[in-house]
């Protein structure tokens, strides 16, 4: 086995993988799996890298997640127009808001600290 270099040796892992998936660990087919697996990871995190929604979509994904409403992020924010204009992309975070969002919601501060486009 080796490190996987073109999208044809990674379709080819793919589907080796996945008729061995199954394999109990410990068995050669198990350890086979294992490192299949490892270079499929590490060949994706190169090739298929997924970018961190803007700090307004990571929010609001989060208040999701959480079944939080606008008003539940008043006094983390600020005002309820504050919290609105924020999230209406009307005004910026400022650090104090990322700060505490950070804490509040679990969410990388940076995440929080991209650059985004206002309304």
């Amino acid at each position: 086995m080796e490190i996987i270099k073109t999208e044809q040796q990674y379709d080819l892992a793919l589907k080796r993988l996945e008729e061995i998936f199954d394999s109990s660990p410990g068995t050669a087919e198990g350890k086979e799996a294992e490192l299949l697996a490892l270079l499929i990871e590490n060949y994706e995190e190169d090739h298929y890298k997924i970018e961190a929604p803007d700090p307004i979509v990571a929010i609001r994904i989060r208040m999701e997640e959480l079944d939080l409403k606008q008003k539940d992020l008043v006094g983390i924010v600020g005002s309820k127009g504050i919290v609105s204009e924020v999230l209406n992309r009307k005004r910026r975070l400022t650090v104090k808001m990322i700060r505490r969002l950070s804490e509040r919601l679990n969410l990388n501060p940076s995440i929080l600290i991209q650059e985004y486009e206002l309304n």
